[in-house]
């Protein structure tokens, strides 16, 4: 009888480093049904209830942010991150992993580091085009890399890097129109504007949106994700408030005629599947600015800068894109050309080589 795979996933802190992670859990179930799973998360983000919902057993550590700027959590987050390690030490020791796979983020760590010491096979996702901290920090000790854009082998060089597209779960494949439009009790005549500002909410675009919506719902509906403990009150048939969406995400989707969102690799994997007519807002001053700027250095989206933004220019530019049904559809075209559709599986099968060796 052959030995039961068992694998420990690791990240956290925000949703784009879990969705890969789940679309890759997805796929292996599909293939290993009898695989056993461990999630290593952190305590603060909301990965936990995520995670919880798909029936994968979750466990979090302590976990840190290493900067390369000053702020008085330096001081404190080294600590955080040693006792991370020794709690990653034990979970690892006690469930005995097949292999890890990390997709990003600091809670991956010390992860990846007790992993190495305890010979277990490590597979780091590298989702966005710039080299994250983090992602560097565990590169050395990773049995390979798994990539989203070539542009990143140059990062990792070629005898770990493998080219893979970003994971994405098998639900964003599907799209009923009519059913999703139910789901979120909307109108098929009027457009809808799908607006999330990331897993745990943008305050400045919760603001701007705010604003900005007596003007919005006059000629579209609203499906707005504010993050948790960030709603505020408008009263309009044509507007829907929700703190996050997990399992309805893709409806969400679906029934989206443009989308405004953070840049973020798991929700840009998200939308180039759907081809979904996409206005980014990246987050100032981190890697989001260099996803955005691939993107639409493709035209395949309208990105704007977070200092820029106002109520005025957010309302103005919805108007005229929904108005511009050509423009609309170039971007749907290209943004579907960015990246490998079949990521999940490629993940996959790199997985479950270093699994199986």
């Amino acid at each position: 009888m052959s030995k039961i795979m068992k694998i420990i996933f690791a990240g956290g802190g925000t949703m784009g480093s879990v969705s890969p992670l789940l679309a890759v859990y997805q796929e292996i179930k599909s293939r290993e049904p009898q695989a056993e799973f461990l999630f290593v998360g952190t305590k603060t983000g909301p990965e936990k209830k995520a995670i919880e919902s798909y029936k994968i057993s979750f466990v979090a550590i302590e976990s840190g942010k290493l900067r390369r700027y000053f702020d008085w959590h330096n001081f404190t987050d080294p600590l955080r991150i040693g006792a991370g390690f020794f709690q990653a030490f034990k979970i690892i020791k006690q469930f005995q992993p097949t292999v890890v796979m990390i997709a990003g983020g600091f809670v991956g760590v010390p992860v990846a580091l007790a992993a190495w010491l305890l010979r277990v096979p490590i597979l780091i996702h590298h989702q966005d085009i710039e080299a994250g901290l983090a992602n560097k920090l565990m590169a050395p000790l990773a049995t390979k890399i798994s990539l989203s854009f070539d542009v990143s082998l140059k990062d990792f060089g070629s005898n770990k890097a493998v080219l893979t597209g970003n994971p994405i779960r098998d639900e964003f494949y599907h799209c009923d129109r009519d059913k999703s439009l139910a789901l979120f009790h909307l109108k098929n005549e009027l457009p809808v504007i799908l607006i999330t500002g990331g897993g745990t909410g943008s305050q400045k675009i919760n603001e701007v949106v705010k604003e900005a919506l007596p003007q919005l719902t006059k000629f579209a509906q609203v499906i707005h994700t504010t993050g948790a403990g960030k709603g505020f009150s408008f009263d309009s048939d044509n507007y829907h408030q929700y703190e996050f969406l997990s399992h309805e995400m893709p409806e969400a989707l679906c029934a989206a005629d443009l989308v405004v969102s953070r840049a973020g690799l798991s929700i840009l994997t998200e939308l180039s599947i759907g081809g979904k007519p996409t206005v980014l807002i990246p987050l100032f001053k981190t890697h989001q600015e260099h996803n955005a700027s691939f993107y639409q250095q493709h035209n395949a989206v309208v990105a704007v800068s977070e200092p820029s933004l106002s109520a005025k220019m957010f309302a103005g530019l919805l108007r005229n894109l929904l108005a511009n049904k050509e423009q609309l559809n170039s971007l749907s075209e290209n943004i579907r050309k960015i990246m490998p559709t079949d990521g999940a599986q490629r993940v996959t099968d790199l997985l479950l080589t270093i699994a199986k060796k």
